[in-house]
Parts: structure tokens; C-alpha cells; sequence
């Protein structure tokens, strides 16, 4: 799986005009599923996404967690985080799973957040033509693959 978090004030997903999720304060999700993605990667991603300490303390530092601060996730579905446009111009999108494994994989992974303590976890709608607003909190914007992890790393046990 694959995810770009954005930190910030708020965000909120459209589809035909009408909002279908929001959040204040925490992270935008962009997530990707790809071939042989399961609930292990969901599991690791939901616990790494919830403790990730991208929020400032009183110092300034990044010391504070989304638990911490009390933030919601806005997890919108994004197949595109699996382009391949090494050759033409046209990307490929042949290493994303296929709809009915990533729309069920992607809900589970909105529930894991949930199970993680995150207080607010709201969803796009999977294949709609959707209209993000992202209001960048430094910006701050991270991205994490767990097809990156080490091949020995347990990824439900983190």
C-alpha cells in the first residue's frame, strides 16, 4: 500500500457537489492498493499513520502524534499513487490492484485508523470523480510505501 499524508487545518471531499467527508485538524490520506496488498499492510500503515509524530509541541517540535492532538484522518482512495510513466506518456496504472480488492482493502484500512484511537476517520467514495480540499498545515507531507519495508520486518506487528 501506498499513502500521502498532508498535515492539516482541514480538508474535505466532494462528489457531485455535496460534501461526503471532512476533517479539522490531522491528515489527508491519499492511499493505493497494489498487487498483493492484504490486511497486514493496512494494519502497519493504520498504527504507523495514528503514532507518526508530525505535530508540533509547545517547543515547536515535532513531538506530538495525531492521537496526541486529538486529529482526524480523511482517507481518500487514489489507484494514481501506482502510476508508472518510466515509458510514454502515458502512465500505466497495471500495478494497482484491481477495484474489488482495493475498495474493501481501503475500507478496512478507515476502520483500522478507527481501532488505532484515531476520534474522526471520514472516506471519499471509492470511484467517484471526487474534488479534494486540502488546507496544508506547514506544509508538512509525507509519503509511505510499505512495499519499502525490509523483507523481514513482521508488518502487522508494528
Amino acid at each position: 500500500m501506498r499513502a500521502v499524508l498532508q498535515r492539516v487545518q482541514s480538508g474535505a471531499v466532494r462528489v457531485d457537489g455535496e460534501i461526503v467527508g471532512a476533517i479539522d485538524r490531522g491528515f489527508v490520506i491519499l492511499v493505493g492498493v497494489g498487487h498483493g496488498d492484504g490486511d497486514a499492510q493496512a494494519q502497519w500503515l493504520a498504527r504507523k499513520i495514528a503514532g507518526l509524530r508530525v505535530f508540533e509541541d509547545a517547543d515547536g517540535k515535532f513531538n506530538l502524534s495525531l492521537l496526541d492532538v486529538g486529529g482526524g484522518c480523511l482517507v481518500v482512495s487514489q489507484f494514481t499513487l501506482y502510476a508508472d510513466a518510466r515509458k510514454g506518456r502515458r502512465p500505466s496504472f497495471t500495478d494497482a490492484a484491481p477495484p474489488q480488492v482495493a475498495e474493501p482493502l481501503i475500507a478496512r484500512f478507515a476502520d483500522m485508523l478507527r481501532q488505532a484511537g484515531v476520534p474522526r476517520v471520514a472516506t471519499g467514495v471509492f470511484g467517484a470523480r471526487m474534488q479534494v480540499e486540502i488546507h496544508n498545515d506547514g506544509p508538512v507531507t509525507i509519503w509511505l510505501d510499505t512495499d519499502a519495508l525490509p523483507a523481514d520486518e513482521d508488518r502487522s506487528a508494528r
